[in-house]
């Protein structure tokens, strides 16, 4: 049988080595559009303060992982997916065809509509070759601006800080990483990075970039304020990559649409990670989640039900974000927003930078966000992901948060 993986990142990775383990004589391809082996986005934060090399990154470790699994990893961009003749388009003109096939392309950066974004000195911090141009500018005394505080902006800020650089942080939210914290937090967590000599301004926007006179770059703020820079990096979000499928037959909503086992709206096509609009554990809704966990469940399960051996059902993925910004551990879980009619409990210590908020639909927690607090992290989703049932735990903790070990250990399932 004929594979083929486009997209050469954790979900791919692993669906590739699932289909070797479980079909020992199939042909395999995995696709990439970078010249580099397959490697982890997440890493590269790490690259940036000299904590790994770039080798440090790969997601496999040996040079010869992939031939030695009889893996071909092919450099290169797919055009078109033609699903009636079962084949994929290459950017050179070559044609390969699949049996099954796995769109894994994972993501690709927004670049706002803002005058001057295509400037010298503008990066994504997105690929490995992002990473070489943001390391030779990040230097001691250097000033950079960051353009967005979400997710994958905070991770970006570490290595920025670190590197001795001047760093001013654009958010256009009133608060930091507002699609995971809510407003105690994200500002709890701003005030942690002002307090570490990061400049950061919420409720604002980049209205334009210019190039400068003494620095490479000027950026104008809606504020009126404007800021001198030797470069900018944008972490304004990211979108699934799909637009090489126009034309491809399959649906696209937020991202592509799969059932339970992954399997797309065409026959023998897959969709896994962050280009998979799957089944999210704690609404029962289908959107895109764009973290690696879900996408190396996502690979996992795809591969298995491409093999047509057994139905593997997804059970859901639990959001889930945990994002070290300066030293300050932050997380939040499931719904943390919380629920119609739900019930919340909370701590909250400022000035110790200490948070820990509790969503509960009647006695079942199903959200949580902490700052500060790292020994609850893994309690936290474990409560979450197993519906615990608390009893007459669910009141103890709506007067004292802080018992979110004791009530686990008393209410949870006997092994």
């Amino acid at each position: 049988m004929d594979f083929i993986i486009i997209g050469a990142g954790p979900a791919g990775v692993i669906a590739a080595e699932t289909l070797r383990r479980h079909d020992p004589q199939a042909k395999i391809v995995l696709i990439g559009n970078e010249p580099e082996p397959p490697y982890s986005r997440m890493a590269i934060p790490y690259y940036l303060v000299k904590n790994i090399p770039e080798q440090g990154t790969y997601l496999r470790k040996t040079t010869d992982h992939f031939q030695a699994l009889n893996i071909t990893v092919l450099p290169a961009e797919v055009q078109t997916v033609d699903s009636e003749n079962k084949t994929v388009i290459l950017d050179n003109q070559n044609t390969l065809h699949y049996d099954k096939l796995l769109i894994a392309t994972g993501s690709t950066p927004v670049r706002p509509p803002i005058s001057g974004m295509d400037l010298p000195a503008i990066y994504n911090c997105w690929t490995l070759a992002d990473a070489r141009n943001i390391a030779a500018k990040m230097k001691p005394g250097s000033q950079a601006v960051l353009m967005g505080a979400g997710f994958i902006g905070c991770i970006i800020l570490e290595a920025l800080a670190k590197s001795g650089a001047e760093l001013s942080v654009i958010e256009m939210g009133d608060r930091m990483v507002p699609r995971m914290m809510n407003d105690k937090a994200g500002q709890m967590i701003k005030q942690w990075c002002i307090e570490k000599g990061v400049n950061v301004h919420t409720s604002t926007r980049i209205t334009e970039v210019q190039s400068g006179q003494n620095k490479a770059l000027t950026v104008l703020l809606d504020n009126g304020e404007s800021l001198q820079a030797d470069l900018l990096v944008s972490a304004a979000g990211v979108k699934p990559n799909v637009d090489f499928l126009s034309g491809s037959g399959l649906e696209i909503d937020q991202g592509i649409v799969v059932d339970r086992s992954m399997k797309t709206s065409i026959d023998d096509i897959y969709a896994a990670g962050d280009v998979a609009q799957g089944l999210d554990f704690s609404s029962g809704q289908y959107n895109v989640q764009a973290i690696q966990p879900t996408a190396s469940e996502h690979g996992q399960i795809a591969a298995k039900n491409m093999l047509g051996q057994h139905a593997v059902l997804h059970q859901g993925s639990i959001n889930m974000n945990v994002l070290d910004t300066l030293g300050l551990i932050s997380s939040s879980f499931g719904l943390w927003m919380g629920v119609e009619q739900g019930d919340c409990a909370e701590l909250y210590e400022p000035e110790q930078f200490k948070y820990l908020n509790l969503q509960f639909e009647n006695d079942v927690l199903v959200g949580a966000t902490s700052i500060g607090l790292i020994q609850h992290v893994g309690v936290l989703r474990g409560m979450i992901q197993s519906r615990l049932k608390l009893g007459e735990w669910k009141s103890k903790l709506m007067n004292d948060p802080s018992k979110i070990m004791e009530a686990y250990l008393a209410n949870r399932l006997p092994l």
